[in-house]
């Protein structure tokens, strides 16, 4: 069941006083004055667009502006420029630079994220310890991915001790919230009676709706157990 989850592409819109209708320019000269949030937003409008022609490395500008003047928000999304190399030559370095940053002013994607660098060892030396550290921490912040991650490390005893208890229960949360590959595992512990009792009408349950969601894999568990057979009927 081993199949991490990063988050990509970082578009988070926040709360501003000012509105998408105004002038493009009006908006680059309250940029320019050091408004980090005003900063932010036309990193988000040249991100994707919004009633502009799409600029990737005036992007990378305003949310370099930004992130350096401490908005959480726009350090992650820069984090996601440097992985990605859009708009900017990739540099996992930076990235792991920048999410770090957001993680530490407790972005739960940015933790997330983190996470997910440290356990691959991407732009930082591999810690499987530190990646079960930051994927709790979004975890507990009630973020679907970072659940599921956290429930992938107590499955398979990364970075803690195995705990199939605390991978049923993480699991569960994200499934809960519509993750369609947190869904399908929750289906195996219950078919195979790991971290909770076996019951296959609950497992039934939870592969079809990771089926439902697009998740291939619980389709072909179904058919091959013939999981229709243990499904409750309304």
């Amino acid at each position: 069941m081993k199949n991490k989850i990063i988050i990509t592409p970082f578009l988070f819109l926040i709360s501003f006083t000012t509105t998408f209708s105004q002038n493009i320019d009006s908006l680059t000269n309250l940029a320019n004055k050091g408004d980090a949030g005003v900063q932010y937003k036309l990193g988000y409008i040249y991100s994707n667009g919004k009633g502009i022609q799409k600029d990737l490395k005036k992007a990378f500008f305003w949310y370099k502006k930004s992130a350096e003047q401490g908005l959480a928000v726009a350090q992650c999304n820069l984090g996601d420029i440097y992985r990605t190399g859009e708009g900017v030559s990739s540099d996992l370095h930076q990235a792991f630079f920048w999410y770090k940053k957001s993680a530490e002013q407790g972005f739960a994607t940015a933790q997330n994220n983190l996470g997910y660098m440290y356990e691959n060892g991407e732009g930082v030396l591999a810690n499987t310890t530190q990646a079960f550290y930051w994927y709790k921490k979004s975890a507990e912040q009630g973020l679907a991915v970072a659940q599921y991650n956290l429930g992938e490390m107590y499955d398979n005893g990364k970075g803690v001790s195995s705990d199939l208890h605390q991978a049923f229960f993480w699991y569960k949360k994200s499934a809960e919230q519509g993750l369609a590959v947190a869904q399908y595992n929750l289906g195996l512990l219950y078919f195979f009676g790991m971290g909770v009792k076996k019951d296959l009408k609950k497992s039934a349950y939870w592969i079809k709706m990771a089926n439902n969601n697009g998740y291939k894999r619980a389709g072909e568990f179904w058919n091959r157990f013939e999981l229709w057979k243990y499904e409750t009927k309304n």
